[in-house]
Parts: C-alpha cells; sequence; structure tokens
C-alpha cells in the first residue's frame, strides 16, 4: 500500500508512532519516504506522489491494518491522535459488521484515512 504525503517530517514522526503501536517493523527508508512492514507480508510506504505532483486522498479509500488484540487498536487511535492524526472513530465494537469487530479510524495529518481492527473476542465482556 502506498500513501503520499505533502510533509515528510510531519509523516515520518505519525507513521513511526503507530507503526510502533501496531508492531511493524520499519522496512525501509529513503530521503523523502519510508516503508513499514516485514519482506513477506503486506508493507505501507509513505512518501510524496512518485508523479512530482500534490498528494491528495482519495475519496472512499482507507487502509485497514490487523491488530492482533483490542489494546493495539486502541494503542494505535492513542498514537495517531498524539502524532498529528484526526479522529473518524473511537475504538469500539462495530457488530454491524460482525459480534467481535473492534476498530478505530483515523486521518493522517495528509488526511488519509486508517483503521485498525482486532477480529477477536479477546477482551469481550
Amino acid at each position: 500500500m502506498t500513501v503520499g504525503t505533502n510533509d515528510w517530517p510531519t509523516a515520518k514522526r505519525f507513521y513511526e508512532a503507530i507503526a510502533a503501536a501496531l508492531d511493524l517493523p520499519l522496512f525501509l527508508e529513503r530521503e523523502g519516504g519510508a516503508a513499514w512492514g516485514t519482506a513477506i507480508g503486506p508493507k505501507i510506504f509513505v512518501g510524496p506522489a512518485f508523479d512530482g505532483e500534490k498528494a491528495t486522498v482519495g475519496n472512499g479509500t482507507h487502509i485497514a491494518f490487523l491488530a492482533k488484540t483490542r489494546s493495539i487498536v486502541d494503542a494505535f487511535h492513542a498514537a495517531a491522535l498524539a502524532h498529528g492524526g484526526s479522529d473518524e472513530g473511537a475504538p469500539g465494537l462495530r457488530p454491524h459488521y460482525h459480534p467481535n469487530y473492534y476498530g478505530a479510524y483515523v486521518r493522517d495529518p495528509d488526511g488519509n484515512k486508517l483503521q485498525a481492527v482486532c477480529h477477536s473476542g479477546e477482551g469481550a465482556s
């Protein structure tokens, strides 16, 4: 997955924080951009648009990160808000998807919509 940014220093701080909360290692870094994930798994690349134009947000688009536990979803949301992100849906159950669907939605500093979701019943009352 790739998301564009128009402010790499701000985006870098934001993505470092949510990557830490999600336990995603830094995969590579280059001037003005980086990727988090593993060599054999999904990765998110963040940097300026490759065509040199201003990065823009896709309407109706969001990227979901699978979290192993609900506490990781909570940590993702808190890290995002503490590092320039905005709330698009606080952590909580969304039973209209399925009974154990626990997610949180944020926007990064450039306006890209992100989600962390846990599908297990861990932490259920």
